[in-house]
């Protein structure tokens, strides 16, 4: 793992050599997933060999309280599925105790939301994103390995029922696959009010050939979103990295994530912390500086956020997924994606 020197870098928030500001955590609780996506895990999850232990509650509360200190205010719990691990009421209780954070919101497979998504609302939680890959329920199937699409659609009309204003839908479209899914989901939203999201399928060191058959540009979908009368809308501060879209005509909205698109890194926001206390700069990037070292007290605080700030000096100006090089990501999954 790569080291940080502590040293005095002053104002107290997370600015990199780009003059990109840093508002958005995305914190990952657990590399464990229990669905087997083709695109990130197909084989299903298999430890490493080595027994990780995932942060604690403690160490969830010091590593959000240095983020919000720096000028963080939205933290998006992660995973694997994050709603595995049996204290995750416990992670969104102990975010929410940092008055300064503003959204959590959390990304989910939605198997467990039906049952569970009142308790996640009680303790705090603002936003969800659950992934939905085909409204097939067989291509749900082929593509999780899980035959539970019923149930995750299930979860989606129970967090409307008790009140979230808005879900958020993942969804990755593959070329020969289920994008022929696009036009079901834009009818499916078109009187719910569901962001439907399309992430372009990213190239990883496990899955070059995957990549090369099934890859989609999202600038094909964005040019029949646009022939369509679909209107591009402003990006919030804390806004992740999708251009969103709507019309007159739709309740729903779309958001396009298109990492191989020019200018992709531009409006970076957001940094990543794995699940067992490595801070990774970039998704595509490198394996991950060391932070658990300074999440054993309270008195260690000002230590962190001072490696935080300094580790922000070793942050590149783009990706190079456009060149096919993914870094030393394996699969998404190992840092929440």
């Amino acid at each position: 793992m790569q080291e940080i020197p502590i040293r005095d870098v002053g104002a107290a928030e997370l600015v990199d050599r780009f003059a990109r500001q840093y508002h958005y955590l995305r914190l990952s609780i657990t590399d464990v997933c229990n669905f087997k996506c083709n695109y990130c895990l197909p084989d299903g999850y298999k430890p490493n060999g080595v027994r990780h232990q995932f942060l604690s509650l403690d160490e969830i509360r010091r590593v959000v309280n240095a983020f919000a200190s720096l000028g963080t205010r939205k933290v998006r719990i992660t995973g694997g599925e994050p709603t595995l691990r049996k204290d995750f009421i416990a992670v969104l209780e102990t975010v929410r105790q940092n008055p300064l954070i503003e959204t959590i919101a959390l990304t989910t497979n939605g198997y467990r939301m039906a049952k569970s998504v009142h308790e996640w609302r009680a303790a705090g939680l603002d936003a969800i994103n659950v992934s939905v890959d085909s409204l097939n329920p067989n291509m749900f199937a082929q593509i999780t390995g899980e035959n539970l699409f019923h149930q995750v659609m299930a979860g989606i009309e129970r967090a409307l029922e008790i009140g979230y204003k808005q879900i958020k839908v993942n969804s990755v479209l593959m070329k020969g696959l289920n994008d022929h899914d696009f036009n079901a989901f834009l009818n499916w939203i078109k009187d719910k009010p569901i962001q439907m999201r399309f992430i372009e399928l990213m190239q990883t060191g496990e899955m070059d050939h995957f990549f090369s058959q099934y890859h989609l540009s999202g600038a094909v979908l964005m040019q029949k979103l646009l022939k369509c009368g679909w209107q591009q809308q402003q990006r919030a501060l804390t806004d992740g990295p999708a251009k969103v879209f709507t019309h007159p005509d739709y309740v729903g909205s779309i958001g396009l994530i298109m990492p191989y698109a020019k200018n992709f890194c531009v409006d970076c926001n957001r940094l990543r912390v794995s699940a067992n206390g490595q801070l990774h700069l970039c998704l595509f990037g490198e394996d991950g500086i060391n932070l658990r070292d300074l999440l054993q007290s309270d008195s260690q605080q000002g230590q962190l956020q001072l490696r935080l700030q300094q580790a922000l000096t070793f942050k590149r100006e783009h990706h190079y997924l456009h060149q096919g090089d993914s870094g030393v990501r394996a699969h998404l999954a190992s840092i929440g994606g």
